[in-house]
Formats: structure tokens, C-alpha cells, sequence
């Protein structure tokens, strides 16, 4: 079982802060980084970390070659990624002493993706593959109606979160995985059970996962609920927990393991996420944080 991933690659500009920038406001930072990112780039890198069989298709752009190194150097497929003239996608974070992060995000490449692309690369897939998508690439309708007409599975992280997003076909998503804002953008529900039972109703065959940050997540699927609190850690960047809890949880779902495990794996990993500066860079192994779990 193969799992593609058709997402965005970005440099990211981060900027550690006393605080976040204020309208009017000119603020020194206390430093500045240039990082491999994008949250496809670091979903890819945590599904490899975590074990799984991952091709990363997207468009690499002027300035964009280190993207393509870093994610065959930590494993992923490149073979699915395409050269384009195009400025590379990228973004401007700055990171707070509390560890929080705001994000302005320009799509450059990540915004050349055609309906032909997408149908050259999915050529390689099968019925029973997954597809991986977030809302920082074009073409996601494309992408959705392809996987559907191969019998792929289609996971979605709706983020940035757009109304465009709701003209998806649903139908053909086999799991969400959001956070308890998305959830609301998605269902107009401010709690993730109320959430689910609207996206439930409408979409029968979809299951979801929403996580709450501090307070953990919950997962749901047509058979039940499953909840797990978050694992204590000191943070520094929060930039990419959320990545790195799709990489495990994905990673481990298909690899045939039981729900709670999945959610238990995923949450630790992101937890060892949250205690390291930078995004892909701070995507444990799968050694780590099996030992680390161990030792609980």
C-alpha cells in the first residue's frame, strides 16, 4: 500500500518574537531562520518518519532545490515532483516566547499545479492507495475526483481553511483530519461532537479526527469515538504538531493498527514535536518515539 502525497512545499521565514506583530506596529525579532516547510513537505517527511511508503508530488520552484533534498533525504519518494519556473511557494512565521506561532503564506508554485499533472502522476497509483491532500496546492477538486475514479483513499487537512473547501466532494473523503477550528468553519458547530454529528449525517461513509491541542484529540468513525489527551511537553514551536500527528496517525492506520493506538502513537509524536524549534526539522523518528513510549 502506497500513499501519495500531492502538496505544497515551502520556504519558511521564521522570526522568533517577544510578540506578535500589531497593526502600525515595526518589531526587531530576536532571530531569523530559513527552514524547509509547508505543510505538505512536513506531513511527507513525518509519514516517512513514522514508516510509511510515501511519494511527494508537487511543484518545485526557483530557489525551491533544497526542498527536494531534504524530503528524499529523509526518505520520501521525489519521483512524483515537478520542476517549474515559478517563484517557490513560501512563508513568513513568526514564533512567540510562548511558543505560538502566526503564519502569512504565498502559494508561488504550490499554485501551478494543472488537471493534466495531476492525472500524469496518479497514473502510478492503485485502488487502495491513499491520497493526501491539504488547501495549499490547485487542483483539489481534480485530485478528489481522480483518487475517487481509481479507488484510492482520499485523507483531507482542510487547511488553510476556504469556503471553496465545502464544494469538495465529500463523498469521496474517506478521512478529515482538522482542527477544533476547521471542524467549526466546516460544520458552523463550535464542538467537535456536535461537529460530527452534522458532518456525520451528511457524509456517512467519512470518519474524523479533530484535534484539540492542550486538551488532546478525538477521533470518530462510524463505528464509535475514541478520545486521547495530550502528553505533557515543554513547548517551543508549535509550527508543525499538527504534521507530524497526521504523518503518525495515517502512517499507523494503515499499517492495519487499532484506532486508540493510532491516536496514542501520533499524539506522542507530536508532543516530541512541540519541544523543538522549526517544522520538519522537528518531526521525531519512529525509534524515538517508540522508546519514548516505552519508557512511559
Amino acid at each position: 500500500m502506497k500513499i501519495l502525497n500531492f502538496g505544497s512545499l515551502n520556504l519558511d521565514y521564521v522570526y522568533q518574537v517577544e510578540h506578535f506583530v500589531q497593526p502600525g506596529e515595526t518589531l526587531s525579532a530576536l532571530s531569523q531562520s530559513v527552514n524547509c516547510g509547508g505543510k505538505g513537505l512536513n506531513q511527507s517527511i513525518a509519514l516517512a518518519k513514522a514508516g510509511a511508503e510515501v511519494y511527494h508530488a508537487g511543484c518545485i520552484g526557483a530557489g525551491g532545490e533544497r526542498l527536494a533534498r531534504e524530503l528524499a533525504e529523509n526518505g520520501v519518494d521525489t519521483s512524483c515532483l515537478i520542476t517549474v519556473e515559478d517563484i517557490q511557494g513560501n512563508a513568513v512565521i513568526q514564533v512567540d516566547r510562548s511558543g505560538e506561532n502566526c503564519i502569512l503564506l504565498f502559494g508561488g508554485s504550490n499554485r501551478d499545479i494543472t488537471p493534466e499533472m495531476v492525472r500524469k502522476v496518479m497514473e502510478r497509483f492503485e485502488p487502495g492507495d491513499y491520497l493526501v491532500l491539504q488547501n495549499e496546492v490547485s487542483c483539489l477538486p481534480e485530485m478528489v475526483a481522480e483518487a475517487k475514479a481509481r479507488g484510492m483513499k482520499v485523507v483531507l487537512n482542510p487547511s488553510p481553511f476556504e469556503e471553496s473547501l465545502l464544494h469538495l466532494d465529500f463523498n469521496a473523503i474517506a478521512w478529515l483530519l482538522v482542527n477544533e477550528v476547521e471542524a467549526e468553519q466546516i460544520s458552523g458547530k463550535k464542538d467537535p461532537d456536535a461537529a460530527w454529528q452534522l458532518i456525520h449525517g451528511k457524509y456517512p461513509g467519512l470518519s474524523m479526527v479533530v484535534t484539540l491541542g492542550k486538551e488532546g484529540a478525538v477521533c470518530y468513525t462510524p463505528e464509535g469515538r475514541t478520545e486521547q489527551k495530550a502528553y505533557p511537553s515543554s513547548v517551543v514551536d508549535t509550527t508543525a504538531a499538527g504534521d507530524t500527528f497526521t504523518g503518525y496517525f495515517l502512517t499507523t492506520l494503515t499499517e492495519g493498527m487499532e484506532i486508540g493506538e493510532c491516536m496514542r502513537r501520533a499524539s506522542r509524536a507530536a508532543s516530541i514535536s512541540v519541544s523543538r524549534a522549526g517544522a520538519a526539522v522537528s518531526i521525531p523518528g519512529r525509534q524515538e518515539v517508540e522508546k519514548v513510549l516505552e519508557d512511559i
